[in-house]
């Protein structure tokens, strides 16, 4: 019997820049953003509480009407995949890479929202349509419940 394996990432964050979308030769369109998640914890020594700000650089393939909407200090929720590519540099050094490859994206709001586009929900599926009780299950729990305060000071750029 075949072992199993999963490769899935769940990230619920902020983006960290507008999208950028370029084209590959064959017209297909490639997104990227950044994604900021943020971790809290309470240290045991000091009693202090601590926060760690990590970035996620995230991919995003055949969706260039979506990516006008990804606009730095959104929420958003995605689903997808880890995958590392490595290339060399200019001085022959191997240089390796990981994004996640996203397959599923919800715009959650944020700090960004204009008033003609808040208070709904965009999602954009990535891969095959699926059924609804998987994609009701994949819709995360209100923002509030999740808000750990970052603000354009987290934001290095």
């Amino acid at each position: 019997m075949a072992s199993r394996s999963i490769n899935k990432v769940i990230l619920l964050g902020h983006l960290g820049k507008d999208a950028e979308t370029k084209f590959t030769p064959s017209g297909v369109a490639r997104s990227t953003f950044t994604i900021a998640t943020n971790r809290r914890w309470k240290d045991q020594q000091s009693g202090e509480w601590k926060e760690e700000t990590e970035w996620h650089n995230v991919v995003l393939w055949r969706s260039e009407n979506l990516a006008n909407y990804l606009l730095k200090g959104k929420q958003v929720y995605v689903e997808g995949r880890l995958q590392t590519r490595n290339y060399e540099d200019k001085d022959g050094q191997k240089k390796f890479f990981t994004e996640v490859v996203c397959e599923d994206v919800i715009l959650l709001g944020g700090r960004g929202d204009s008033a003609g586009a808040s208070g709904g929900e965009y999602s954009q599926p990535m891969s095959a349509p699926r059924s609804a009780p998987r994609a009701q299950a994949a819709t995360p729990a209100p923002a509030d419940d999740f808000s750990q305060g970052i603000t354009d000071d987290d934001v290095p750029f």
